[in-house]
């Protein structure tokens, strides 16, 4: 059946499928990753925000050229069958192991705090199980639990008042006390935790309201960028320059300096409810994969997701060093970039090609 009788997500489902997916585990980490420029990173995710809204403009563009396909589909047109069909398994592998790598971290982040003394396999069946659950509702029940997960997390960030109470705000005097060379690695490294936006490029065919999918989507980036921004800024105030490059999930640890008189460890509250926002991102990037696997086989079948869910297992549950395993996740991180860059790539072949046809 073709996607122009399927549209079914409003804007309420573009901006928070926008907005849920880019948070992820990025966040939590988000500060020791800009640490290389000290106190001076609580503007960066302001800067995110910009390139965000820069890049977002040729993925609707492209995607406005082809209403009714997505980037699988699109590949093949421009590209050819044959090649187009080789970038489509590269991008459905990628979304596998990025997958695989935020379920490795989220876990990493439990064991180190929370079950010290137990092994991960049984969580990580049962989130793979959540998963499947999910997406077998299609994108617009993912929308769905996008919406939900938002207003059951946003909560959250009430538990920072304490860390704003007790930290410097002196921290936030710009200092501009690094190179560009620590510049570009706090840039490449923090701006893998607003990696998600450029997943519209798979959804789109499914808007309803096209023309103002640029829109929607940009107040779901920018809810985002505020919510990086404030978790920054909070984290500079409240840390060390030392504590921002060593402490490890500092996000978390910024609701240890709660004090609830009933509540022992807030930071434990913090780490139940984030697994509703690893479950947005994952649940949006194999619902891409499982796209792409139907566009290379063709025939649509339920055992690709559930197949899907064991490969991921697999690689969360590899028997390598965890030094092996974060090599590749954040390998296949900085692939991610390459769906940043490729709308650019196909719009110039689109362009020639309409030239080539109009003479």
């Amino acid at each position: 059946m073709s996607t122009a009788n399927l549209k079914m997500l409003n804007r309420y489902h573009v901006i928070f499928l926008a907005q849920s997916i880019m948070i992820g585990t990025g966040i939590l980490s988000l500060p020791q990753k800009l640490s290389a420029m000290g106190y001076t990173e609580w503007f960066m995710p302001i800067l995110f925000g910009v390139v965000a809204t820069l890049t977002l403009w040729p993925m609707v563009w492209l995607c406005s050229k082809y209403p009714n396909e997505n980037l699988f589909r699109i590949n093949e047109i421009l590209l050819g069958k044959v090649l187009g069909k080789v970038i489509n398994l590269f991008f459905v592998l990628q979304f596998i192991v990025f997958s695989a790598g935020i379920i490795s971290n989220y876990m990493h982040l439990i064991q180190s705090t929370a079950l010290q003394e137990q092994t991960i396999t049984l969580p990580v069946i049962c989130l793979l199980l959540l998963l499947v659950y999910i997406i077998s509702g299609g994108i617009k029940s993912i929308a769905r639990f996008c919406m939900m997960t938002f207003f059951i997390t946003i909560g959250m960030f009430y538990f920072t008042r304490w860390a704003i109470e007790k930290g410097e705000f002196s921290h936030l005097i710009p200092l501009f006390n690094f190179d560009w060379q620590e510049f570009f690695d706090a840039f490449k490294k923090g701006y893998l935790s607003i990696l998600g936006y450029e997943l519209i490029m798979f959804y789109f065919p499914y808007i309803i309201d096209q023309k103002k999918a640029y829109r929607h989507t940009l107040i779901g980036i920018w809810i985002s960028i505020f919510l990086c921004f404030f978790t920054t800024v909070v984290s500079v105030i409240y840390y060390s320059e030392w504590q921002l490059k060593n402490v490890e999930f500092s996000v978390l640890n910024l609701f240890k300096a709660g004090e609830f008189s009933f509540v022992e460890r807030i930071d434990i509250i913090g780490i139940t409810l984030w697994v509703f926002l690893i479950l947005s991102s994952i649940t949006a990037y194999v619902w891409c994969a499982k796209l792409g696997v139907d566009s290379l086989l063709k025939k649509k079948r339920n055992y690709k997701l559930f197949l899907l869910a064991v490969i991921i297992f697999l690689i969360v549950r590899m028997p390598f060093s965890r030094e092996f395993q974060e090599k590749l996740f954040i390998t296949s991180n900085y692939i991610g970039y390459m769906l940043i860059i490729w709308p650019f790539f196909l719009s110039m072949i689109y362009v020639v090609r309409k030239k080539k046809v109009q003479q």
